[in-house]
């Protein structure tokens, strides 16, 4: 069973600014700002929502199959990093003379953000082709550029491969119209509660209509875990308490990746839940979206743990 993860492949480059944003920013004078934060440190990770998911996948034993775009300016250091992992890279496309997707971010002593992100090659997702990806048998259409998640929801909708629709980020971008035709393309969808909110408003329809156009709708509360809304009951999913916390970036990618593994090897609701809830609490204790790296064996006992049963 082959997984075809649609998304972004990206370079979060992560800076920490050792002072206070607000002590440097005037709010009288921004009409005219002109500031520079002085960073000592900085680390780069590997990212991107493809990316994170198909990492969590992969932990979980699952064949992940990438389909993304990088730019051929700075790809080589994320497809060792597939080659160093075991994972497929036939569905990433390198895309000539242009930079791979990649997030400026730094963050002062208040865990307060600036963040300049550049596209890039995300841009072009739209030149892969979904429906071109054989031996599939599940999908996640996460965010990506715009042309790209339109074109994947409706290939995949036509080859008959049943996914999950996941826009995050890709939001502002759609009208209300093309998020109704992108719902009822998909198998499930996966949104955050604010996302959920933004979908409902430009939609005009209520979870529980959103719900009815696909077998399940899973909207995710962080700290607060998950509901799963299916044939017209809501599963509530508890959070699963982390050892400790370190960095959330990514973990809703990591939630995915246990529901994607729940979902292919036909887990009920419940489990899958609770799967894709210990899969982002793992991810929370350790910084960058794709540092956590426990065995099989060291997920199924921490799934024990938390819920008193055996997960396979």
């Amino acid at each position: 069973m082959a997984t075809l993860i649609c998304g972004s492949l990206a370079y979060d480059n992560i800076m920490t600014f050792q002072g206070r944003f607000r002590d440097h920013i005037l709010p009288e004078q921004v009409h005219i700002l002109n500031v520079s934060f002085l960073v000592p440190t900085m680390r780069r990770e590997f990212g991107g929502c493809a990316g994170n998911i198909a990492y969590a996948l992969n932990l979980l034993g699952g064949d992940a199959r990438i389909m993304a775009t990088l730019g051929s300016m700075d790809a080589q250091p994320y497809l060792d990093r597939f080659d160093h992992l075991g994972l497929a890279k036939d569905h990433v496309l390198v895309v000539p003379d242009t930079y791979s997707a990649q997030a400026m971010i730094t963050t002062d002593l208040d865990n307060n953000q600036i963040t300049a992100f550049h596209p890039g090659a995300m841009m072009q997702s739209h030149l892969n082709r979904a429906d071109e990806a054989s031996g599939i048998t599940l999908a996640i259409v996460a965010p990506d550029g715009y042309e790209g998640m339109v074109q994947h929801t409706e290939k995949l909708a036509a080859a008959g491969v049943p996914f999950i629709f996941d826009p995050g980020q890709g939001l502002p971008l759609f009208t209300g119209e093309a998020l109704r035709r992108a719902i009822e393309l998909a198998d499930y969808v996966a949104v955050n509660d604010y996302e959920a909110k933004l979908v409902s408003n430009k939609t005009g329809w209520s979870l529980e209509e959103i719900a009815s156009h696909v077998d399940a709708l899973v909207v995710t509360y962080g700290e607060n875990g998950a509901h799963i809304h299916h044939a017209g009951r809501c599963e509530e999913i508890p959070a699963v308490a982390p050892a400790r916390v370190v960095d959330p970036t990514g973990c809703g990618d990591a939630f995915r990746g246990g529901l994607l593994h729940g979902i292919e090897n036909g887990m009920d609701w419940t489990t899958t839940g609770r799967l894709a809830s210990l899969m982002g609490s793992l991810k929370i204790e350790h910084a960058g979206p794709q540092t956590y790296a426990p065995s099989r064996d060291e997920i199924d006992t921490r799934f024990a743990e938390a819920f008193g049963y055996s997960l396979r």
